[in-house]
């Protein structure tokens, strides 16, 4: 009997699931540095917009700070997204963002074990917009078709099954390549073409094919951090993307760093990494006030104009990582 209580015993053990390890986060010390230039003579208004990183579920931002030699605001848009603004007496002018992130490890289990707990999410006001066409990436008959043909090459028919048929698609027909010209815009019939680009190509597709069939899809975008810790500049902006079924909720996905990194392919489906930091949602965005010249394809940049012409704007960008 002894020796049946010891084998079943074993048998549980061997049969219960691994403990989960809890999510990875890192903080850091993040400093945002924009100046803008003088304006062409005889400018009657000039206005700055600078995209300010915003606390949510996956991000603790703290001890905010802005130097500006003067006056500012920062106002929330319908996305949730925080935009600092000011209208300068006179230029250049630099303005300097520091704040404390932590930013966490987005997990959603369930996305790739069923029988994993549902995230669970206050329902995002913004659910059909996130159905909707943005100016790059229309839903039209042709990329309804593709989507179409993707699913159905894969046998997928559950929403969760189409969408990760649509990641794999993507991770193994798109190259991470940032050479020529056309890449970067988040053109979904650039990137159908030309299959290459950076993360806002990736993203354009899977998104875009995802909302076709019927899936709501959201962009993210803000900045990528090295894994190694330390400290040091961040040269440029990285962008992500979630879907949505209602047996999952919000699954994360990163296309462009799964086929930068195939080692990473799994991880990336239901998943992003902590080394980021989010600054705005969303694509075809208005600015908080209003921009003079036409939507923003994106804002992850710090915005000018000079009497509602736009101007460019120098920017650096660093971070420290903070010991936990």
């Amino acid at each position: 009997m002894k020796h049946l209580l010891l084998a079943a015993t074993a048998l549980l053990t061997a049969a219960a699931p691994a403990p989960r390890a809890a999510p990875r986060s890192r903080t850091f010390l993040l400093t945002c540095r924009a100046t803008v230039p003088a304006p062409p003579t005889g400018t009657k208004v000039l206005d700055f917009w600078m995209p300010v990183p915003h606390a949510d579920k996956s991000q603790d931002v703290a001890d905010l700070k802005i130097e500006s030699s003067g006056p500012y605001t920062v106002e929330t848009d319908l996305y949730g997204n925080k935009i600092l603004h000011l209208r300068p007496a006179a230029a250049p002018l630099t303005v300097t963002l520091t704040a404390r992130v932590t930013r966490r490890e987005h997990l959603n289990l369930r996305a790739t074990d069923d029988k994993a707990p549902v995230e669970t999410e206050a329902l995002d006001p913004n659910q059909a917009r996130w159905l909707a066409p943005d100016r790059l990436v229309p839903l039209d008959f042709k990329i309804k078709a593709q989507a179409q043909d993707v699913v159905d090459k894969a046998h997928a028919t559950t929403p969760l099954a189409q969408a990760r048929a649509i990641y794999e698609h993507v991770v193994s027909t798109v190259t991470y390549d940032k050479t020529g010209q056309g890449w970067g815009r988040g053109d979904i019939y650039y990137a159908c073409d030309a299959r290459r680009g950076n993360c806002t190509d990736f993203h354009a597709i899977v998104i875009g094919y995802c909302r076709a069939l019927g899936i709501p899809a959201r962009f993210s975008i803000g900045l990528p951090l090295p894994a190694q810790r330390g400290k040091g500049e961040i040269k440029g902006y990285h962008c992500w993307a979630e879907f949505f079924t209602k047996e999952t909720g919000w699954v994360p996905v990163d296309a462009s760093e799964a086929a930068k990194d195939p080692g990473k392919r799994a991880y990336f489906f239901g998943a992003h990494d902590e080394n980021r930091v989010e600054f705005t949602r969303g694509r075809d965005l208005t600015l908080v006030p209003r921009q003079a010249g036409p939507l923003l394809n994106y804002f992850v940049y710090p915005y000018a104009e000079a009497d509602g012409q736009p101007l460019e704007v120098a920017r650096t960008y660093t971070f420290e990582d903070v010991a936990q």
